[in-house]
């Protein structure tokens, strides 16, 4: 099961209107839109995608991952460690 899988429409939802920008940005190009208007609306569908991944992020470490550590072992461990690796891959980009 999914942390986010008790409302998947929102989610969904959220990654169309990303969706948006980014084809928003398309026609910018195609209408040779001014550069830094064009900057602009890059920064902000990059922030779109980071909030959604910190969303997503939190509600996987709520969810998901506290499961498995309430169960332990060796699920509990592989758990914390694909968040850490996550985690990491989010700081990076």
């Amino acid at each position: 099961m999914t942390g986010y899988s008790h409302h998947k429409d929102d989610v969904l939802k959220r990654l169309r209107r990303i969706e948006g920008q980014i084809r928003g940005l398309q026609r910018m190009v195609e209408n040779d839109t001014y550069c830094i208007d064009v900057l602009t609306q890059v920064s902000a569908a990059t922030r779109a995608l980071q909030s959604f991944a910190l969303a997503l992020l939190d509600e996987h470490m709520a969810c998901c991952v506290a499961e498995a550590v309430a169960g332990g072992g060796a699920d509990a461990e592989e758990k914390v460690r694909e968040a850490s690796a996550a985690i990491a891959r989010l700081v990076r980009s």
